[in-house]
């Protein structure tokens, strides 16, 4: 098995450290998004006491041309806390802290999507809407080979995998059960779990979250992820297709209402909100993967559970389709629906803007509007 040489250390060792008193101190790790827009950072500093809020938490700052967030010559930039965890790496009364990166100007960082995402969130929260994102993510050995896979070959077809039990039909749950248990501790909105289509690739879901909550806890969920698998010594890919040929890809299946589409009588609601949505699916294209489209269109194929990238389409329980409709949804009248063309490595906070930007505030065409003004 391919791992790393870290994962290979005593980690009973460790132990005896970790369980040493810290004399009322309090280690703040804080947590950011870089320049790649998908990259997670991280640098830990000690408070002399537990932080109660998000209030309690300093802003700090680091080198932004290491990130490629900056240039050398003025490479200063801002980290704004803005969400608080509980640290399931280091225990309580430790901290994990989810940060904003602004510029030396103040002004947001080019990969900080929070931002407008928070403005927009707040425009809409009278029509609370709720979310829940499943995050399919790959597991890879350090040489980059699906972990598990044979070295010199490929393992069985697609079918025995999907929420699979056996060793010969998953890998790496270890590394999985050991995620939903740090994101349980740590207070992530982590509501479930399965093996995917692929063999090593599963899935976690995070939701329902209300407004921004849903970007701030899928980041902080994704970083725990990462995090835990440099403990086991392998890697976590959010590439949409990892392996071509006839394997599924993954994606961040987003789910989505509003109140009135949670009341009875809310179908019509739904199918407005979709109505509006297929007016509108090259911008959503655009912002829902880092790169403007061109890491999804490796995925949504029409094939493997995917629709075509360039075709909108929508249906009841169809999985092939841009967005479905819960059979359950369609049978009781009101309820939520799924937008299934978000790639696995897209921004929650992009994501979820667009999708209030097209369903709520009627924004129509591929600009945006700045209500930044208003």
């Amino acid at each position: 098995m391919s791992v790393s040489h870290s994962s290979r250390l005593n980690k009973l060792v460790r132990e005896q450290y970790m369980r040493l008193p810290q004399d009322g101190k309090v280690q703040v790790t804080y947590v950011w998004i870089d320049g790649s827009g998908e990259g997670v950072r991280c640098k830990s500093r000690t408070l002399d006491k537990e932080p109660k809020s998000i209030e309690d938490v300093p802003e700090w700052n680091f080198d932004g041309s290491s990130t490629a967030q900056a240039e050398g010559s003025n490479s200063d930039m801002f980290l704004v806390p803005v969400c608080m965890f509980r640290d399931p790496f280091c225990l309580d009364p430790n901290k994990l802290v989810l940060c904003e990166v602004l510029k030396y100007n103040r002004k947001p960082a080019e990969t900080n999507l929070r931002h407008t995402c928070k403005k927009v969130m707040d425009l809409v929260k009278d029509s609370h809407p709720w979310f829940g994102m499943e995050q399919e993510y790959t597991l890879l050995g350090i040489n980059g080979h699906p972990y598990g896979w044979p070295d010199n070959g490929f393992p069985g077809p697609q079918g025995p995998y999907y929420c699979g039990v056996g060793a010969d039909k998953v890998y790496g749950r270890d590394i999985v059960e050991s995620h939903y248990k740090a994101c349980l501790y740590a207070g992530v909105k982590i509501c479930g779990t399965n093996a995917e289509v692929m063999p090593s690739q599963w899935e976690f879901q995070v939701g329902p979250c209300e407004g921004i909550e849903m970007g701030d806890h899928l980041w902080m969920a994704r970083f725990i992820l990462h995090r835990v698998c440099e403990d086991f010594g392998v890697v976590a890919t959010l590439d949409p297709k990892p392996m071509t040929g006839n394997w599924n890809g993954a994606g961040c299946h987003t789910n989505y209402s509003t109140e009135e589409m949670r009341r009875e009588g809310g179908l019509k609601h739904i199918e407005a909100a979709i109505e509006k949505l297929s007016k509108r699916h090259d911008y959503h294209i655009c912002v829902y993967d880092p790169r403007g489209g061109r890491d999804n269109s490796r995925r949504l194929t029409g094939h493997h559970e995917t629709s075509n990238i360039f075709e909108f389409s929508a249906g009841v329980a169809n999985r092939g389709a841009s967005i479905r409709i819960p059979r359950q949804v369609g049978q009781d009248g009101c309820g939520y629906f799924e937008d299934r063309r978000p790639a696995a490595n897209c921004d929650p906070y992009a994501v979820t803007e667009a999708i209030m930007r097209t369903t709520v505030l009627n924004e129509t065409g591929v600009e945006t509007k700045d209500y930044a003004e208003h």
